[in-house]
Formats: C-alpha cells, sequence, structure tokens
C-alpha cells in the first residue's frame, strides 16, 4: 500500500506530540533535579564528586526517559523502562561502591552504611525491571492477537 500524503502528515504530527510530552517531561524531571540540588549542595562540600555523580545521573536518565516517550505505542517503549530500571541499579552499586562510603572530613573518618538503602532500591528496580518485561510480552501477545483476526 502507498502511503498518502495525510497518513505521512498524522504520522508527523503524531511524532511531533510525542516531542513536545518528552519535551516536557524532560524540563520537569530537570527542574526537580535543579530545586533538590539547592538543598543537596551543601553536601556537595563534603562529599567530593558528589555533583559529578548525581548530575551523570540525572542526564542518562532524561535520555532514557525521553527515548522511552519518544518510543511510545511500540515495544521499543518497554526495552526503554527497563534499561532504565538496569541503569539504576547499576549506577547506584558503582557510584555507592556497594553501599558502604567514608568520608574523611578535618581529621573525623566518617563512614556511613547505605547497604539497606541499596538494596530497598534494587528491590523495587528489580520490581520495575520485572514489569517492563510483562508489559512486553503482554504488549507483544496483544499485537499477534490482532494481526491473527
Amino acid at each position: 500500500m502507498a502511503e498518502t500524503r495525510e497518513d505521512s502528515k498524522k504520522r508527523l504530527q503524531k511524532f511531533m506530540f510525542k516531542a513536545l510530552i518528552a519535551t516536557v517531561k524532560g524540563i520537569l524531571f530537570y527542574g526537580v533535579y535543579f530545586v533538590l540540588w539547592m538543598f543537596l549542595a551543601p553536601m556537595s562540600e563534603m562529599v567530593p564528586g558528589l555533583q559529578q555523580m548525581i548530575e551523570t545521573f540525572v542526564m542518562i536518565y532524561i535520555v532514557l526517559m525521553i527515548l522511552g516517550e519518544l518510543a511510545s505505542g511500540t515495544v521499543f517503549q518497554y526495552f526503554f523502562s527497563a534499561a532504565k530500571a538496569l541503569f539504576l541499579i547499576c549506577y547506584l552499586i558503582l557510584s555507592l561502591n556497594g553501599g558502604v562510603f567514608g568520608v574523611t572530613f578535618q581529621n573525623i573518618n566518617l563512614v556511613v552504611d547505605f547497604r539497606l538503602f541499596l538494596s530497598i532500591v534494587t528491590l523495587l528496580s528489580l520490581l520495575g525491571l520485572a514489569k517492563s518485561v510483562l508489559q512486553a510480552v503482554n504488549y507483544m501477545n496483544e499485537r499477534s492477537e490482532y494481526t491473527r483476526i
């Protein structure tokens, strides 16, 4: 079937709407980060590299969120959702050094144990990963049913 001019125009409008929604979500997420950073900024003096660590996380998370929004309506949106969950798990494990964090500040050695927090976030992210996988399976199941009918 030849694609008509109206079909291509509708597809372009649909994609532009998705891009607008993705942009708004990205700006809102960055705005929340910007507001929260005002409260975390004093800690960045005590913890070296905290600002770079958080900014890297926010950048990659926003990119995955935007790509997932642009791919909405396809099976790829679930892949990007699963990628966000896996990214969250891996980034927290790497950035928190397995859950034990030590800082030396003016002859005081402070060791903070984040293992409980890390395990809770990991389990919640695994739940999000399982949800994404099940949604992808459901999407593919619905698509195969529609093609048979």
